[in-house]
């Protein structure tokens, strides 16, 4: 079977079954089988697979055909344009996400007189995408990353070493904020903001393999939200910011929790590119 076969076939039997952009995952899966590039998989159209690739190939697409996201399946995610180890341990990180890290990165573009060096809060850092992402835009930072699992700080720090940022991020378990040890000038967080009742809601992709502490935020959603915000006021220094990932017309419930939990704050909120407030952005 030449790479062109591969690929259209492995494509109709995902389309058939369901499964969106179907083309383009099954270029995922024969890329990941064959360790070849896009360019190369389109450009080498007569090369052949080897049996054991062929039977590789079709126990991804039956794997993907059970709901199993791709990136579980290839163990990989690209976040800023940064590619990131993952897997069932770890929320796999979204597109909107990366836009707390463009707002982090201007914050301190547009800061006056911050100290050096910058001190960071990745609070939830999963696989460590924000943080990492961070890390490597700005060397000058330190970087403390928490998360409440053990078993996806064991992931976060795979990818520290993987792109050798591992002086600059601490990984620290525990409690949101608590295990930060002293103010920070930027505090970050994607935190569940799903309401419990909703998660039946969401595709099996997410929910059969996604981890349920990564996502579900309670009864209205903001359970973590609450937290961090009761925590912030300690951990973060004078003229400091806090940026949140936050979900779809969740701006008013948000609104009163800052009103409830913080004093003598000014607050934007930020549209993802579909139009929807995703980063609410908090200056103290």
């Amino acid at each position: 079977m030449t790479l062109t076969q591969a690929l259209q076939q492995s494509a109709h039997t995902l389309s058939v079954n369901g499964i969106n952009d179907s083309h383009i995952e099954a270029r995922i899966l024969l890329g990941h089988i064959t360790k070849l590039s896009p360019v190369q998989i389109y450009t080498r159209t007569e090369q052949t697979l080897s049996q054991e690739q062929e039977r590789a190939l079709h126990g991804l697409v039956e794997r993907r055909l059970r709901q199993e996201p791709t990136a579980y399946i290839v163990n990989h995610r690209e976040f800023y344009d940064i590619d990131f180890y993952v897997d069932s341990r770890v929320l796999i990180p979204r597109p909107e996400t990366e836009l707390l890290v463009d707002a982090a990165l201007e914050f301190f573009k547009n800061g006056t007189c911050l100290p050096s060096p910058l001190l960071i809060a990745d609070i939830g850092t999963g696989c460590g995408a924000i943080a990492i992402s961070l890390a490597l835009n700005l060397p000058q930072s330190k970087i403390y990353a928490t998360d409440s699992s053990y078993s996806a700080l064991e992931v976060a720090r795979l990818n520290c070493e993987h792109h050798k940022v591992t002086r600059q991020v601490t990984l620290l378990q525990g409690n949101l904020l608590e295990p930060v040890p002293e103010p920070v000038n930027l505090i970050v967080a994607n935190l569940p903001y799903v309401k419990s009742s909703e998660l039946a809601n969401l595709s099996p992709e997410i929910t059969r393999f996604e981890p349920r502490t990564a996502i579900d935020g309670g009864e209205n959603g903001l359970r973590c939200i609450r937290r961090l915000l009761e925590q912030a006021k300690e951990k973060i220094s004078h003229r400091g910011c806090l940026l949140l990932e936050i979900g779809q017309n969740q701006e008013q419930d948000v609104i009163s929790l800052i009103h409830s939990c913080l004093k003598n704050v000014s607050f934007t909120f930020m549209p993802d590119l579909n139009g929807i407030n995703r980063v609410v952005k908090i200056d103290l």
